[in-house]
């Protein structure tokens, strides 16, 4: 009896997903269809939130560079 309630239930379940992802070509996934993975992989930044930079940051690299010498070798 448990297991035909499991396979009845899985069916029920896969429909459902078939629908959804069938119905969202939108901008967000549902939590069900998107990629499990683990918590931090998720969080994780992306590239381009990895390589942005504060204002202050920028200013302090435009006014602040490395002193470059001219050596006589």
């Amino acid at each position: 009896m448990r297991k035909a309630i499991a396979k009845v239930l899985t069916v029920i379940n896969e429909k459902r997903r078939n629908k959804a992802r069938d119905d969202t070509k939108k901008k967000r996934t549902p939590l069900d269809l998107r990629y499990k993975k683990t918590r931090a992989f998720r969080k994780k930044l992306t590239k381009f939130e990895l390589s942005r930079k504060s204002l202050r940051t920028q200013k302090k690299e435009n006014n602040f560079r490395p002193i470059k010498f001219a050596l006589a070798a």
